[in-house]
């Protein structure tokens, strides 16, 4: 009804231009629900924004728009409000046709071609493959595979990529993580290191090695271990451990170490590739950081910045004039040794996807990489692209608790409660569903005890048990030797009158509202808090009026509001990556 009231104003004012009321360069302007239902259904400032351009009053514009506005059967009143906002109250049975717009559209219902095929990619999860997912990546994996579908249902092309980190120090340490514990499996008394990678994954991977090498990469512990910098507690961790990579590099050479680092990202990804599919994320593209190191892109963008004028040597590195763009500081670009950083590469990157055409490129990152954000999108100035085509969301941690207790995570320690652990102990649907419960921006508890519960308090199953109450009642249907009849159930709607079918049918007539809103706003907790509500109000309904009456008429009306429902909450959970169960 929004799209149909939008309609309408746009063609007052389209009249009103011709007319020379309005100048022909006015914006226009929008419908929006009404704050008070009390003041009616919706809404439109179009009086307040245009009176200025229009030479006019406020109210006087008001009266013209309300006169120019074309008559239509679904409008009860239109009325002015206050200094000129233009009220429209709706005529009951007009809510009705979203009845019979979601089934006659089905799995399209809600759907809408409001993004016109622009193409957009969405970057997310992305995390170094040096370990498994963990809860807090879960989170990121579930919000970023949300936005893409809602994206695609609102009309966008949509693309969905995962960057693999495989170029740089942290693979680096996972390797020799690997390196070492393999040693260890031959023998040798190894002194892992504070800094290394302690997960129960790399002694795996370490044997996976073993098995299939057997002493091909073993060096006498003495060699590796002689004149290495102290570690912590005596030393400094980070330079014992960049040491103890170079001395592997050394010692193993160059093609033994690219077994050993290969192992490691071959193993880490294809663990990370089949988690994310059993969490049902899938990729357009997997794209390799390597790539662009060995392709030279990243040496191009470094060089383009410098043709540009903005980059400067200092203390044997060369930097980037980030400061001229906005960020707090200049960034290096290369290191004093050579080596381009995490940074250059991530110009590389972005360089890369701008040239592909994406109008919009979305990059989902853990909240603390907001300090990141304006030296990129510094970059991408410098480079001559517009920093708007870039649109980065951060996603705050995900804390989970379990029988009251909050658990500790680390990577690098281990301690970690994987994303394949917590799928296994609350099922897919629970972790996708509580991800998104709450605004990226915004912490996250993932209270376990409560998403394994099958009581109300569970928005997961309260929403899915909404779905499955529907799929009985037409199996009660069936039980009764009764059928459905879709054209005199619609034919009949006008009969659902009680006030709980009315407050179903209001809530349904959002659908479309909602999914248009909440892509525009990348916020697909707006859809999660919707199902709720539309599941509540089912629920209500359910109790307060019998559906398997005997009048034909009325039942068939009563059925075909409870099989929009159904499609609604399917079309819902499908869009956040959860299943809509037939029983439960």
């Amino acid at each position: 009804m929004k799209d149909r009231l939008q309609q309408l104003l746009d063609e007052a004012l389209a009249r009103l231009r011709a007319e020379g009321v309005l100048p022909a360069d006015a914006p226009p302007a929008a419908v929006e629900r009404a704050r008070d239902s009390a003041h009616g259904d919706f809404a439109t400032n179009a009086a307040l924004v245009l009176a200025k351009a229009a030479g006019l009053s406020p109210r006087t514009l008001a009266e013209r728009i309300v006169a120019a506005l074309p008559q239509a059967p679904q409008v009860e009143a239109v009325e002015i409000a206050g200094p000129g906002f233009v009220n429209f109250r709706l005529r009951p049975d007009a809510w009705l046709e979203a009845v019979r717009a979601a089934l006659a559209q089905g799995e399209a219902w809600g759907r809408s071609e409001a993004g016109r095929g622009r193409r957009v990619q969405v970057e997310f999860v992305s995390a170094n493959p040096t370990g498994p997912l963990h809860v807090g990546h879960g989170r990121g994996a579930a919000y970023g595979d949300a936005v893409a579908n809602l994206l695609e249902a609102t009309g966008w092309a949509v693309e969905r990529e995962y960057y693999v980190n495989d170029a740089g120090r942290q693979m680096d340490i996972l390797a020799a993580s690997v390196w070492l514990r393999y040693l260890e499996l031959c023998g040798e008394p190894v002194a892992f290191p504070a800094n290394g990678y302690q997960g129960d994954y790399v002694f795996d991977i370490a044997a996976d090695l073993h098995r299939a090498d057997g002493e091909a990469h073993r060096r006498p512990w003495g060699e590796v271990a002689r004149g290495l910098p102290p570690d912590a507690p005596e030393g400094d961790q980070e330079r014992h451990m960049d040491a103890l990579i170079a001395r592997a590099r050394e010692l193993l050479g160059p093609e033994s170490w690219r077994r050993v680092h290969g192992i490691g990202l071959e193993v880490m990804l294809e663990s990370i590739r089949r988690d994310l599919e059993a969490f049902r994320v899938r990729y357009d593209r997997w794209f390799s950081e390597r790539s662009l190191v060995e392709g030279g892109a990243v040496a191009r963008a470094v060089e383009r910045l410098r043709a540009a004028g903005q980059v400067y040597e200092r203390d044997g590195a060369l930097w980037f004039r980030a400061s001229a763009f906005g960020d707090e500081k200049d960034r290096v670009l290369v290191r004093e040794s050579g080596q381009p950083t995490y940074f250059a590469s991530d110009v590389a990157y972005h360089l890369d996807k701008a040239g592909r055409g994406f109008e919009r490129m979305i990059d989902v990152w853990g909240a603390d990489h907001h300090g990141y954000v304006p030296r990129l999108r510094a970059a991408l100035a410098a480079l001559g692209i517009d920093p708007e085509r870039l649109e980065v969301r951060l996603v705050q941690f995900a804390v989970l608790y379990r029988g009251g207790r909050k658990v500790q995570m680390s990577t690098r320690s281990g301690e970690f409660v994987t994303l394949r652990e917590l799928r296994e102990e609350v099922g897919t649907d629970a972790a996708r569903f509580f991800y998104v419960l709450r605004s990226a921006e915004q912490h996250l508890d993932f209270d376990l005890d409560l998403a394994k519960s099958q009581t109300a308090d569970n928005p997961v199953y309260y929403v899915q048990y909404a779905h499955a109450r529907i799929c009985s009642v037409m199996r009660q249907l069936e039980a009764k030797g009764l059928a459905h009849d879709r054209a005199r159930g619609l034919a009949a709607l006008g009969r659902l009158t009680e006030a709980h079918e009315r407050s179903l049918v209001r809530t349904l007539a959002r659908w479309p509202e909602v999914v248009e809103a909440a892509a525009a706003a990348r916020a697909p907790h707006q859809v999660a808090h919707y199902l709720r509500e539309l599941a509540n109000d089912f629920h209500a309904c359910y109790n307060a009026v019998p559906f398997l009456v005997d009048d034909d008429a009325l039942r068939d009306a009563r059925l075909a509001l409870i099989l929009a429902t159904r499609q609604t909450l399917a079309n819902g959970l499908r869009l956040l990556g959860v299943s809509a169960p037939e029983s439960m």
